[in-house]
């Protein structure tokens, strides 16, 4: 069969096919990758940053390879058989997804096409019912760290379409479908998945412990098994078609540039605060929510970042330009700590421990809390949250009590996660807390009458100290390292901040 890349209509439909008026049989070409070199001629594929319609790129050889592997890929899977299509019914498209992707240092790697069924013509009940299926918690992928530190281009045939044998691409179906399959999979192996992440699939052999963290379709392998990792990925490559990237160096990564600009010493003013009334409303918010958005995905490693970007992701809906001139400081900020990131140390302790503070009625428009806290196993920053509390504080004891609640929830699903990766807590974690009313409460049955309404959470954390599984400590305010996570800071007192996170200033990549 010849390979027809200039003609990007194909057919799709699964097993269930669904009633429509005509098929579709037409296809847009669109790519999801910013360029990573822009100002190039167009005749350099590196310079695409969108495709729209525009099939002058399939004709590059580049792309054409690109698609012919995914084409050949999907033919070894079998994932289509061709067939007629029936009468009455209709085919879900599909698409060309290109993408550029680059190693560590920029530079290019491979040119990448992929397939993907156009999910908006499905219905639910006809071609579709289940569709969830769990990604791994960053959360989970920071401790796994921690510890281990130790097809258009078939020739067009009237009322020709595939009929899928397996999920593809952009199917609701296909992540349910691919997360069941894995885990089919890797239970040949004797990987059990964790209770309390099931992304996280653990093996305990006599020759040592293996972790697989399944994030979608990248993963990672790790373990002091090295004998058992190696027999597990030529098992899985017997099974899948795989790329090892030999040890791990980048994840989900995530780059980011500023370029004409200045640098800010801190992300927010200081005391600033946005509401919905100053300014005037941005005309477009696109932009607004893709630069949010974008640094939403950055506080994964930038935890330092979490209350600007928290405070200025509550205006998506309708930002206005005070909420963009926000974002701006934040961006500026980042340029000049580009290279900034967490640090796991090799030598660190696995010993959990916890920061928990509030920012009082901090917001001005509905006078709710914000609860900010952070766990640290050893000296490696692990788990961290922002959010605002959901009733009014009448108190700021009131506020921090309901924090130490946040945090004992979190503290307690971490406990159960890190003995699953083998870090059993054996001892007492400590809550730092600079508020000793909230403590005393914890502990006495004191101010009885003020704090009726929040009983649940005070049996809550009266439990589990009771059970000597927690201890809360009083520290100053100067040592509250959850204060990061609660308000805007001066310069020095944020740089003095992320030191004691044992944020590190990675070196550049070499280009």
């Amino acid at each position: 069969m010849t390979l027809i890349f200039t003609d990007p209509s194909i057919d799709l439909y699964p097993d269930n096919v669904r009633d429509s008026a005509s098929p579709s049989s037409s296809l847009e070409v669109s790519s999801l990758v910013l360029s990573p070199a822009a100002g190039l001629p167009d005749s350099d594929p590196t310079s695409i940053s969108t495709i729209r319609v525009s099939h002058r790129y399939t004709t590059n050889p580049l792309w054409q390879q690109a698609m012919a592997d995914e084409l050949d890929a999907l033919h070894k899977t079998h994932t289509w058989d061709m067939t007629t299509l029936p009468s009455g019914k209709s085919a879900v498209g599909c698409k060309w997804v290109y993408k550029i992707k680059t190693r560590t240092d920029g530079s290019v790697e491979r040119y990448k096409a992929r397939l993907v069924a156009r999910v908006f013509t499905q219905e639910y009940g006809i071609d579709y019912e289940e569709t969830f299926a769990p990604v791994a918690l960053l959360t989970s992928v920071r401790s796994l760290l921690a510890v281990a530190a130790p097809p258009p281009g078939y020739p067009d045939s009237q009322n020709q379409v595939c009929r899928l044998r397996r999920a593809l691409y952009g199917l609701k179906q296909a992540p349910r479908a691919w997360f069941a399959k894995i885990s089919n999979v890797v239970a040949q192996q004797g990987f059990t998945s964790s209770s309390y992440d099931s992304t996280l699939f653990i093996r305990h052999t006599f020759t040592g412990i293996t972790f697989i963290l399944l994030y979608v379709d990248d993963m990672i392998i790790t373990g002091d098994d090295t004998t058992g990792i190696c027999d597990l990925q030529k098992f899985l490559s017997q099974h899948f078609e795989m790329k090892d990237l030999d040890t791990l160096s980048y994840f989900l990564g995530l780059e980011a540039g500023l370029t004409d600009s200045k640098t800010d010493s801190t992300p927010l003013e200081l005391n600033v605060k946005l509401n919905t009334i100053d300014s005037e409303p941005l005309f477009d918010a696109t932009l607004y929510q893709q630069l949010v958005g974008s640094l939403i995905y950055l506080t994964v490693t930038r935890p330092y970042l979490a209350y600007a970007v928290h405070l200025v992701s509550q205006f998506m809906s309708a930002p206005r330009s005070t909420h963009y001139a926000a974002v701006l400081r934040i961006l500026q900020y980042i340029k000049g700590t580009l290279f900034h990131g967490l640090h796991f140390s090799a030598h660190s302790s696995l010993e959990l421990c916890a920061y928990a503070d509030v920012d009082w009625v901090g917001d001005p428009t509905d006078r709710r809390s914000t609860t900010g806290y952070c766990f640290l196993l050893g000296s490696s920053l692990i788990s961290w949250r922002i959010k605002k509390q959901s009733v009014v504080a009448r108190s700021s004891t009131e506020a921090e009590y309901c924090t130490l609640a946040d945090a004992t929830s979190e503290f307690l699903w971490l406990r159960w996660l890190l003995a699953d990766m083998g870090a059993p807590q054996t001892t007492s974690t400590p809550i730092h807390c600079d508020n000793r009313s909230a403590i005393h409460i914890a502990h006495n049955d004191v101010f009885h009458e003020r704090t009726k309404h929040i009983e649940i959470d005070y049996h809550f954390i009266r439990h589990h100290l009771q059970q000597s599984a927690l201890h809360l400590l009083s520290i100053s305010s100067k040592d509250q390292l959850a204060d990061v996570f609660t308000k805007s800071n001066p310069p020095g007192r944020l740089r003095d901040l992320v030191s004691k996170l044992k944020m590190a200033s990675l070196s550049p990549p070499c280009v």
